[in-house]
């Protein structure tokens, strides 16, 4: 990796599909309306950044370090954060498009996903422990041996999750969707 520090930089507008990104650390940076798209984004660093209105679908963030980062209405279809760096891993997650993601065996504590659409994303084995779903779409969502607990669910939607299977001590569910930790009864609920 090379020594490249970009500090406090807004990039707009860039489709990095054509235009290479430069590897190196990315501090404080703002990254609007920019194209990540399919690209190799391995071995980068983005410390305290900020993503807004940015497509990150199918990209390839292995050993990417994201720390302290937001992503506000983004597009993250097929991203494999389980690949990224764990170390100081910390994101945020607001309006965005995250179906068919991965965060296999991602530690993820105190993690805001906010108004996502998280369908058929994996969570297996992941540790999100005091995580919150608020108003997110957890449709075919996979949780399995996930460690979920204190999770507020209160305002989640379409999730199917396995009190069995997941760790689930003081998590929060909203009594109208309760149903979802009982789904694999195929009991009937009036």
């Amino acid at each position: 990796m090379t020594d490249n520090y970009f500090d406090s930089e807004s990039y707009t507008k860039i489709d990095f599909t054509s235009t290479k990104i430069k590897k190196g650390e990315y501090d404080n940076c703002t990254f609007t309306n920019c194209n990540f798209e399919n690209i190799h984004a391995s071995n980068i660093q983005f410390v305290q950044c900020e993503f807004v209105d940015c497509n990150f679908s199918n990209s390839i963030v292995k050993h990417t370090a994201f720390r302290d980062v937001a992503f506000m209405h983004c597009k993250m279809i097929g991203v494999k954060f389980n690949e990224c760096d764990p170390f100081l891993l910390q994101m945020r997650f607001q309006s965005c498009q995250l179906s068919f993601s991965s965060f296999y065996q991602v530690k993820l504590p105190k993690t805001a996903f906010l108004n996502c659409n998280l369908e058929e994303v994996d969570f297996t084995e992941a540790w999100i422990s005091s995580s919150i779903f608020d108003g997110c779409d957890l449709k075919k969502a996979i949780f399995e041996k996930t460690n979920l607990e204190k999770v507020d669910f209160t305002t989640a939607f379409n999730f199917s999750i396995s009190p069995e299977k997941n760790s689930l001590k003081a998590a929060r569910f909203n009594r109208n969707t309760i149903d979802g930790l009982l789904l694999q009864y195929q009991i009937i609920i009036d």
